[in-house]
């Protein structure tokens, strides 16, 4: 699921030295990343990255540089940028640069945030990746419970559910199939994550609330983090998708909080006006925002973005000191 392209920049990859007709034909670009080619047509059409090389019978053809573009637009997708988005980021990249990091989040519910380090050959993870296929939902649940018991939410969510949910998105960005496999998994998710309880004796005496920007339907990321900082000993509210502005407001004036923190997966729900609207509260509350979906460089200089969930854990507990 998750096989990295080892593409070669200079060419030699092709066939043939570079200065010659070096190219690969749509198909082959398709076969190579593990989309169809009616895909990479599309975001020809649509935004512009497509092949720039005409062979002598006027067909185009992808060089290197092409198809370092598309390897860029593919990790972005994946992670769940919006693809108008990810398409200007790598028309944008310079060809054989480093890669992206991860953490962007996955498209839908395959969100964010650390990378994995049990890679794909895993075990545990080509047996959850089945149950999934399989819509084995008991067996699902038996998975995730267990990774959750052993290894806590953080590593759980980084080393094994993460990469089952990116291995579900490349199925669904190759073929448009997988998403009943994808909200099966992602109810499962929910319903393992909810039972961690939350502490008996939480650190912190106001609350921290945990919210979706207006109209973002995506809350499995905030699910995750509610459970990460229940077993870290903080008590947190948890409003979940679709949290209109005056909502927040409100819950921002009802509990006085000490942290508020706002997922946005989209660039469509990401409006960082919307951050500057909500009311002041004393004492001051620490307004954070997680997900692909807010541009970085226009949030207001009080609010602290992060980009995964292991740094969303430690900017949310910070202020209580040790456990």
């Amino acid at each position: 699921m998750n096989r990295t392209l080892g593409y070669a920049i200079d060419g030699r990859d092709m066939g043939g030295p570079p200065d010659r007709e070096a190219g690969l034909s749509v198909g082959a670009v398709a076969q190579r990343l593990g989309v169809a080619a009616s895909t990479l047509r599309t975001w020809d059409r649509r935004y512009g990255i497509g092949p720039t090389r005409r062979s002598t019978g006027a067909h185009r053809r992808y060089t290197p540089a092409d198809i370092a573009r598309l390897e860029v637009m593919h990790r972005l997708l994946l992670s769940g940028a919006p693809p108008g988005e990810a398409a200007r980021v790598a028309l944008d990249a310079p060809p054989g640069g480093p890669p992206l990091p991860r953490g962007h989040g996955a498209g839908g519910n395959r969100v964010p945030v650390g990378a994995a380090t049990r890679g794909p050959e895993g075990a545990e993870v080509r047996g959850l990746a089945r149950a999934a296929m399989a819509l084995d939902g008991p067996a699902m649940g038996d998975a995730v419970r267990t990774a959750l018991g052993r290894d806590g939410v953080v590593r759980a969510w980084n080393e094994l559910f993460v990469p089952v949910l990116e291995g579900i998105g490349r199925r669904y960005a190759a073929s448009g199939d997988c998403v009943d496999v994808e909200h099966l998994l992602s109810a499962v998710l929910l319903g393992r994550l909810a039972e961690v309880p939350p502490p008996v004796r939480p650190r912190n005496a106001r609350p921290v609330l945990l919210a979706c920007a207006p109209e973002e339907q995506h809350s499995l990321p905030v699910h995750a983090l509610a459970a990460a900082l229940a077993e870290a000993g903080i008590a947190a509210t948890l409003l979940g998708a679709r949290v209109p502005e005056p909502a927040l407001a409100a819950a921002i004036r009802r509990t006085g909080p000490n942290a508020v923190f706002v997922w946005s997966q989209t660039a469509e729900t990401g409006a960082p006006a919307r951050l500057g609207a909500l009311p002041a509260s004393r004492p001051p509350y620490r307004l954070v925002v997680g997900g692909p979906g807010w541009a970085r460089d226009r949030l207001p200089a009080s609010v602290t973005p992060v980009a995964s969930l292991d740094e969303a854990v430690a900017e949310l507990t910070s202020m209580y000191g040790r456990p």
